[in-house]
């Protein structure tokens, strides 16, 4: 019998045959279908049976004879002549017995989702090529008979719809057969082992081991009260009694927060059934010391804390055949990550990024800050995902946050009224919010001042300082300034411009400074990063003005636990020049805080929810939160994809250890080490800069880079002051 192939020979790695990936994917794609379908309350076996359907037919148009001179290695190409895609969602939309989901999927599978109402007005060509439609159909029948003498499996061909939102589980669908592919072809090329074993989440012994470590807490010399209310907090959290699929635990500062929202995620878990437990913290955010808790507290003897609980500090998703094994994934049972990474997820229609998407369901969702995980506009979308995916897929969702809003009482977010509980009780609340007192004064200059003013107001005042700015620029040039004019033992720099093996070292640097009580003349520079998730407590603070959230958060990191009596919290505005530019996408924000300072209201968590309600209204007669809502009921993807970004920046990964570089370029390189040591930098800026691709995804940063400024030394070296990054 005549072979065909799937995948052409490269390095040492000979042709994979078209039956060999084939049955591979297929038995992936059953296998990721069938574990999301044990938690769907509707659609599970719909979802399996399409998966596998989707599968089988997935590649059929490699079987053309073009295809197949490029796929057996007798000819060499970078592409395929004819899209692939293209037979089997024609062979599924047959007249008779269409499959229209199935062949959806498979159109979309290199592509992504499309645009609904666009495929409808093109009728017989809809989810087509239309390029090459008409030598597909007439060849159809002969692909077809080669399919069936290399393929056994002959799944039953589904047409009924979900029952459920139809855009998720397309989203679903779609993740379930694009990870198989991926991964048969990764496998294939030896970038992943033959079998990766997933660990489970064993919540009630995990559990145990959180109860031990919980035990050996308590900081000495601290108020007896304040470590019997964290103690309370700890136990009321564990041991509280939720029906509901989505809640709520607004407790302050200082509450031991985090590793009682855990216990109660995971004594949920095993009261559910859940395999899988997703931490979200807010933004590009400074995730490394959330991670060492949880892998301190959570992980077993025998097991790799890396296994268990996994970071991933920003979306790295590739779609080319030899980076695929780069794309960070969620299969860990504890996954800590940001609000960009995980709601950016929910909103792709590009089959890379959505790969990993399957992995959600029956899983427990930790917003944490909640309050100050996604901007204003983005909100009545993600709330309907969370009840989607709480209603339809077994999730639990935790919102926490030591300010939380109650956006999902906002008429603009959410029509229908829904009682969302509170893990802690009030009485318990209201004790733990004593203890805030009159911890932070809040001052603000709300005119803007140069750069040279600022610094000398931020070194007069009491240390160690925190300062907050609005752009990874803004904080590196002020941080070069303070260090060049004052010494370098007189300023540490924190934000994404450093990789997240750099930022750990300074976290790490910046903790011990906080240990030592004679070690106050210095000031930290950040950005938004480092507002949630970092245990700090410095003296006074300074935060440009940006959201009340933000405020609020920044505050969080200030005279944390009252150790200073009552510290100062100052809001402030610099004046623009060429290196110091306002943040574009925090204006609606910035103008509701404004306001509020203006007339003399008092800061306080209870704004935060009114705070919202007004940044909505600014948007006028056509509302983008509106028009997000509208476009995912119409399933216009790419429009849901594009508009709903946590950061309206388009980024690309860049690596600048050339020991990197070399390991991606010889295949050695796992998504581990490209989290810890990439960079994610603006796509316009790379091209601008001229900056070299090590791959089709991935770029060299040429420019200088070094563990104070990151990549901003490079940029600042060039002395460009045009160059703007946000």
């Amino acid at each position: 019998m005549i072979k065909h192939f799937a995948h052409s020979p490269k390095d040492e790695y000979p042709a994979q045959t078209y039956e060999e990936h084939i049955n591979g994917v297929l038995e992936r794609s059953r296998r990721h279908a069938s574990d999301a379908a044990r938690y769907s309350l509707l659609d599970g076996a719909l979802l399996v049976n399409i998966a596998e359907t989707a599968a089988v037919y997935h590649d059929l148009g490699k079987l053309d004879k073009e295809n197949q001179l490029i796929l057996s290695g007798q000819i060499k190409a970078t592409r395929l002549p004819l899209n692939h895609a293209d037979a089997g969602a024609a062979f599924l939309l047959d007249d008779i017995h269409p499959a229209v989901l199935a062949a959806v999927s498979i159109a979309a599978h290199h592509i992504g989702l499309p645009d609904f109402y666009e495929q409808s007005i093109r009728e017989d060509s809809a989810f087509r090529d239309e390029r090459i439609k008409s030598r597909v159909d007439s060849a159809l029948s002969e692909y077809s008979q080669i399919h069936s003498s290399n393929v056994s499996a002959r799944p039953a061909i589904e047409s009924a719809m979900p029952s459920g939102d139809l855009s998720v589980f397309l989203r679903m669908l779609l993740s379930c057969l694009v990870d198989a592919d991926h991964t048969d072809t990764a496998t294939h090329y030896g970038k992943y082992p033959e079998s990766a074993d997933i660990m489970p989440l064993h919540p009630a012994e995990r559990l145990k081991l959180l109860n031990r470590y919980v035990e050996t807490l308590g900081k000495p010399g601290e108020d007896d009260e304040r470590n019997r209310l964290r103690s309370e907090m700890y136990t009321v959290c564990r041991d509280s009694s939720i029906c509901e699929n989505i809640a709520s635990c607004d407790a302050p500062v200082g509450s031991g927060k985090t590793t009682a929202v855990m216990a109660h995620l995971l004594a949920q878990a095993s009261k559910r059934g859940l395999r899988r437990i997703f931490v979200v913290l807010p933004f590009t955010n400074i995730i490394q010391q959330s991670v060492e808790k949880y892998r301190q507290a959570l992980v077993f003897p025998d097991e790799n804390g890396e296994d268990i609980v996994a970071e991933l500090h920003h979306r790295a998703e590739f779609e080319n055949e030899d980076t695929r094994h780069l794309t960070a994934l969620w299969r860990a049972p504890i996954i800590v990550t940001t609000a960009v990474a995980f709601f950016e997820t929910l909103a792709a229609k590009t089959p890379s990024a959505l790969r990993r998407l399957h992995e959600l369901a029956g899983s427990a969702v930790f917003v944490d800050e909640a309050h100050a995980a996604l901007p204003a506009h983005l909100l009545p979308l993600a709330w309907r995902w969370m009840n989607i995916y709480a209603n339809e897929w077994s999730c639990y969702w935790m919102l926490a946050s030591g300010s939380l809003n109650q956006f999902w009482e906002i008429k603009e977010i959410s029509e229908d009224k829904l009682e969302v509980p509170n893990i802690a009780n009030p009485s318990l609340r209201a004790s733990l919010n004593g203890f805030e007192g009159k911890r932070i004064e809040y001052q603000a200059n709300l005119t803007p001042q140069p750069l040279e003013a600022f610094v000398d107001v931020v070194m007069q005042s009491k240390g160690p300082r925190l300062v907050i700015l609005n752009t990874v620029q803004s904080a590196a040039v002020i941080a070069k300034y303070i260090c060049e004019k004052f010494g370098r033992e007189h300023v540490e720099h924190l934000s994404t411009s450093l990789t997240a093996n750099d930022r750990e070292k300074t976290l790490e640097r910046v903790k011990s400074r906080l240990r030592s009580p004679d070690d106050n003349n210095w000031v930290l520079v950040a950005t938004s990063c480092v507002e949630a998730g970092v245990d700090f407590s410095f003296r006074t603070g300074f935060r440009e003005l940006a959201s009340l959230t933000s405020l609020l958060q920044a505050a969080g990191r200030v005279n944390r636990n009252g150790e200073y009596g009552v510290s100062e919290m100052h809001t402030f505005c610099l004046s623009e020049s060429n290196i110091l530019k306002s943040n574009p996408e925090l204006k609606n924000s910035a103008a509701v805080l404004r306001k509020i300072i203006e007339t003399g209201i008092e800061i306080s968590p209870s704004l935060v929810t009114e705070a919202i309600e007004r940044e909505l209204k600014i948007y006028g007669s056509k509302p983008i939160h509106k028009i997000l809502l509208t476009k995912e009921s119409e399933r216009d993807f790419p429009f849901v994809e594009e508009n709903f970004k946590v950061i309206n920046t388009d980024t690309r990964i860049a690596i600048a250890d050339m020991k990197i570089i070399d390991r991606i370029r010889i295949g050695y390189c796992d998504w581990r080490e490209l989290q810890k040591h990439s960079l994610q930098i603006a796509y316009y800026k790379l091209q601008e800069l001229h900056i070299p691709q090590i791959t089709e995804e991935i770029y060299h940063w040429n420019l200088a880079y070094d563990d104070f400024l990151g990549y901003m030394a490079g940029i600042i070296q060039k002395n460009e002051p045009e160059i703007l990054i946000y």
